[in-house]
């Protein structure tokens, strides 16, 4: 038995809806964009590699540095991981059950983005006090509650959007409930979870307040590259925090452009089938 992928519906524009802003508007987009991100990125850059290339590299990479950002980069990655499963699998349960307090959970969602981080650090300090406080466990509680929103935000509207007649047909063909979610449903919702993947490893490497006090800074153990950073500007090295900038950033850039490719490629082959 062969089962189509669900797709989700897509309502035609009104003609008249499609007009642009025009010139006017696409030239104050891109003044915004250049004062807001792209001249203080090229300000770091500047800085960073004002000393040379190899000062650059021996700031970025330093023994500390590079055992900050290795350590960043697969917790990064594991808390990713941990919220594409718990992400769709909550988004789920708010789209397709009925509950009481349904609301008040789907409301509660959106705390990590409302709360400021610091205090996601000092609550769970509190919480759980010595037991984890301190040890690489902290650093993945404290980056998995504040990204915890990015999947399931991703997935939400997908799972709102799908067509449920597909997903009867397939029932009634004989395709049981794992099958139907594993070759009609899961294509449709790949490419969400890889964007809500996306913006989660972004905002876990980038992570400051929500491990600065939880996680112990303990150098070559728990410390993360953002507090490796900020220590470096409280030394007075400047050219040390930038190089480390630039070296967390490139990484973000890289994975967010190599999974923004890989979404375009799957909702590509998902259109095909």
């Amino acid at each position: 038995m062969t089962l189509a992928p669900t797709h989700t519906r897509r309502r035609r524009r009104p003609a008249a809806a499609d007009f642009g802003a025009g010139p006017l508007g696409v030239g104050v987009t891109t003044l915004w964009l250049s004062v807001i991100v792209l001249l203080p990125l090229a300000a770091v850059a500047v800085e960073a590699f004002g000393g040379g290339l190899g000062n650059f590299f021996d700031s970025a990479f330093s023994r500390q540095g590079r055992s900050a950002l290795i350590f960043t980069v697969w917790i990064s990655l594991v808390v990713t991981v941990v919220n594409a499963v718990m992400g769709t699998l909550t988004a789920w349960v708010i789209v397709r059950d009925e509950f009481p307090g349904k609301r008040i959970l789907n409301g509660l969602l959106d705390l990590p983005f409302a709360l400021p981080t610091i205090v996601a650090g000092i609550t769970m300090l509190a919480l759980y006090g010595s037991a984890v406080a301190y040890t690489k466990w902290a650093v993945l509680l404290a980056l998995t509650f504040v990204t915890l929103p990015f999947c399931v935000r991703a997935v939400q509207p997908v799972l709102l959007e799908l067509d449920r007649e597909v997903e009867e047909a397939a029932a009634s063909l004989g395709a049981g409930p794992f099958t139907t979610f594993r070759r009609v449903i899961l294509p449709s919702l790949v490419p969400a979870i890889v964007a809500g993947s996306a913006l989660t490893f972004a905002r876990a490497v980038g992570e400051f307040g929500a491990v600065v006090l939880i996680s112990g800074n303990i150098p070559f153990d728990t410390q993360v590259s953002a507090v490796f950073i900020f220590k470096q500007i409280g030394s007075d090295n400047q050219a040390g925090a930038a190089a480390g900038s630039v070296g967390l950033l490139t990484i973000s850039l890289v994975v967010l452009v190599g999974m923004r490719f890989l979404e375009k490629r799957l909702v590509g082959q998902s259109e095909e089938r």
